[in-house]
């Protein structure tokens, strides 16, 4: 699948993807109901490969042990 309809805001080392409203790209519709796919959730963690992929690892920080 490929994502074009988000912008990426860059802010130091750190970047976040974002739709046209809150919460989109992490499972909300614009009414705040919950979609059945996203591209990330709060707790996700991923690592970044040598390809730049970005690879999930886990969904919280027991997942890094």
């Amino acid at each position: 699948m490929m994502w074009v309809d988000f912008n990426i805001n860059q802010a130091g080392d750190n970047f976040r993807i974002e739709g046209d409203w809150p919460g989109e790209v992490m499972g909300n519709q614009k009414d705040g109901a919950e979609k059945d796919h996203y591209l990330y959730k709060p707790g996700d963690i991923y690592r970044v490969s040598e390809s730049g992929w970005l690879v999930k690892i886990g969904e919280d920080k027991d997942d890094l042990a």
